[in-house]
């Protein structure tokens, strides 16, 4: 499973409508903060998992979420708990709510539509990656090239260079480089 794995979960329509009918949000819109919230998301986890603690922290939530039943994304997507999406927002990005800023200026959507958007993909994605740290049986310090192979592969290059170039650009932080992100994506 790549980042385009994951995207391509979001050109089923049913799933569309489902999080179009959670979030209120049109159609383009919700495509546009979709695609640039995935990788956000993973970035951030990925970055997060290069410390110890960061890693300790994410093999624990993995652990939690290995059993989420997310193969029918649209089934779950009508059942996330989007209070534990928002507390996963808040280990994945910090407390402040700078990213969630940044998108909503970069795609035209209103903050707290952003944050209920992102708080129903980051169960996902953490049931996805929980599923997949499970079969793979992986360690601690094995979360980083989890999320690394799940990063990268030829059709995912150009989504994560952007998202890498914004997480590595002048000073490392994602809040002051998500517009860098957000025009790249939305050019395409």
């Amino acid at each position: 499973m790549d980042i385009k794995d994951i995207l391509t979960q979001f050109n089923n329509q049913a799933v569309m409508d489902e999080l179009s009918k959670s979030t209120g949000l049109k159609a383009k819109k919700l495509q546009e903060a979709v695609k640039l919230g995935v990788p956000t998301i993973m970035q951030a986890l990925s970055n997060n998992a290069k410390n110890e603690k960061g890693a300790l922290s994410l093999s624990k939530a993995l652990n939690d979420h290995k059993d989420d039943k997310v193969d029918d994304v649209v089934n779950f997507l009508k059942n996330v708990d989007t209070k534990d999406g928002s507390k996963m927002l808040g280990h994945i990005f910090g407390k402040d709510q700078k990213v969630e800023n940044n998108l909503a200026k970069q795609t035209g959507i209103e903050t707290n539509d952003i944050s209920a958007l992102l708080a129903r993909l980051a169960p996902l994605l953490m049931g996805m990656l929980g599923q997949q740290n499970s079969v793979k049986k992986a360690q601690t310090n094995d979360l980083s090239s989890i999320l690394s192979g799940v990063l990268t592969g030829k059709a995912t290059k150009s989504i994560m260079d952007s998202v890498t170039n914004m997480f590595d650009a002048d000073d490392g932080s994602v809040i002051d480089d998500l517009g860098k992100l957000a025009s790249g994506f939305l050019k395409k």
